[in-house]
């Protein structure tokens, strides 16, 4: 569809536009105020900066280095001063309050308990708190005009060998907030095989997860997140671009992998700045997502961290209005494609869809018409 047919949407109207949200890190999303004010209460005394800017500016310059392993070293930072009760309660209200002022109605945020020990918390507390803080930014947000549904997703370090106590971990939790599991961390060296026992356990219950692959690391990563651990999701995905052939003449060929990926439908959680700042792409016109999306891949549009990246759903997809030309019509796709693969209920899902999000596209196109009507007549009328 063109943009004589459904303009490319303004900035106004992307913010407004309801948004869902898989792939998003609590620990790479805090805001530098907060960070630094919990660091003074809790005498954490190794942040770089102590302004907010500053401090800001310092994360998004250190994991601007296109290297996977220097992006991971920022969270050295926000994961010191997430190891109190109040701190992860906070940080994750925060958190459900900017996802819903950036119009997401719909989010999956994870985190890894493990990581978040030091001061005496055990894993449960930490999911606790974590979920107290999801609703009460739930709550938040509803009292400031605003729908966001937050889930857990608790994820596990590939380098450690936790992942089948955090798998147990996710299910048990799996009806009070948590709606699915992940593993994060270098890929290289590290291969999801190495968590077999978790994912087999995971599968027994009837549980989700998703694996971080294919961003680092190539079309392997991806094999064995899916072929080997049966994931229902992939994070990044973004190498399956190396088994898709584009010939001088526009022809393009699928490999076996990519041609299952596509025909399984499996999702892919595409985070377009977070991959150029590790060099899993180089350039926003060259990201996979804009040749996967003319091939109808499960493409969903993704934050990973906000604070290292300086993002948040709304410049992720306006980015990708200015480079791909994208209306309307292709914000609805993604975020449809988001919702179709959430870790929630199918009627649930359906509900969002058609109730929430839909009629929210709806609203947005019968607003550009009406100006494009406005415009074509000469009317100078203003819709505020």
């Amino acid at each position: 569809m063109t943009s004589q047919t459904l303009n490319i949407p303004t900035a106004d109207q992307i913010r407004r536009a309801p948004k869902v949200l898989l792939h998003d890190h609590l620990d790479g999303g805090l805001r530098p105020g907060t960070i630094i004010e919990i660091a003074r209460q809790t005498g954490y005394d190794g942040l770089p900066e102590t302004e907010p800017d500053k401090l800001g500016i310092w994360f998004r310059e250190a994991a601007d280095s296109g290297s996977l392993e220097r992006y991971l070293e920022t969270f050295a930072h926000t994961c010191a001063v997430m190891q109190t009760r109040e701190a992860l309660v906070r940080v994750a209200a925060e958190c459900a309050e900017d996802l819903a002022e950036d119009g997401v109605v719909y989010a999956e945020v994870r985190y890894a308990p493990e990581q978040h020990l030091e001061q005496g918390l055990t894993l449960e507390e930490v999911v606790e708190a974590v979920n107290q803080g999801f609703r009460e930014g739930e709550r938040r947000a509803r009292e400031s005009g605003h729908r966001i549904r937050v889930g857990a997703l608790l994820t596990a370090m590939r380098h450690a060998a936790r992942a089948l106590e955090i798998a147990e971990l996710a299910n048990r939790y799996r009806d009070s907030g948590v709606v699915g599991f992940d593993i994060a961390g270098a890929e290289a060296g590290f291969p999801p095989t190495r968590h077999l026992d978790a994912f087999e356990y995971l599968k027994r219950e009837n549980n989700h997860f998703t694996i971080h692959a294919g961003e680092a690391f190539g079309l392997p990563s991806i094999w064995q997140a899916l072929q080997w651990c049966g994931a229902d999701r992939l994070g990044h995905g973004v190498r399956i671009i190396d088994d898709i052939d584009v010939a001088d003449d526009g022809t393009i060929t699928l490999g076996r992998l990519a041609a299952y990926v596509r025909d399984k439908r499996i999702p892919l959680e595409m985070c377009p700045t977070s991959n150029l700042q590790t060099g899993a792409a180089d350039s926003y016109a060259e990201h996979p997502i804009g040749l996967l999306r003319r091939l109808h891949f499960r493409a969903t549009v993704n934050t990973d961290n906000r604070l290292m990246s300086g993002t948040s759903m709304s410049r992720e997809f306006e980015l990708l209005t200015e480079t791909f030309g994208y209306t309307l019509d292709d914000m609805q796709w993604f975020t449809v494609n988001a919702m179709k693969s959430a870790f929630i209920p199918f009627d649930e899902r359906l509900a969002m869809i058609n109730d929430v999000i839909k009629p929210g596209y709806a609203e947005l196109k019968s607003e550009w018409l009406f100006r494009q009507t406005a415009a074509t007549s000469g009317s100078t009328t203003d819709l505020g």
